[in-house]
């Protein structure tokens, strides 16, 4: 889970982690996933995530002090992603394009 309002993660801030285990192999695109965010008056974040098809599900739970961002450094990360917005965009067109290109080779088999 990272907070932040930059295209790639690596340039985000890192809040926690949790897997969702045992999910069938399936082909691409089947397995359908419901991810859940519900942020509390006191800024306590609740991650949730279910697969649909076998009903298994995880949960984390974060909180305020548990590697968030002071005011400072979310404003200095709005300002960061504004300077970086064209090299986003791009980085998500290029991401976009990979992904199409994988599918048609997908569907082509």
């Amino acid at each position: 889970v990272y907070e932040g309002e930059r295209a790639m993660t690596k340039d985000n801030n890192l809040l926690g982690k949790f897997e969702l285990s045992g999910i069938p192999p399936a082909p691409r695109g089947v397995p359908q996933i419901e991810v859940t965010f519900d942020i509390d008056a006191n800024g306590i974040l609740n991650v949730s995530a279910q697969d649909k098809s076998t009903g298994k599900q995880n949960k984390i739970t974060i909180t305020n002090d548990k590697g968030r961002l002071s005011k400072d450094e979310i404003e200095r990360m709005v300002q960061e992603a504004e300077k970086y917005k064209a090299d986003d965009e791009a980085q998500k067109d290029r991401i976009a394009a990979k992904n199409a290109l994988e599918s048609y080779a997908f569907n082509m088999k």
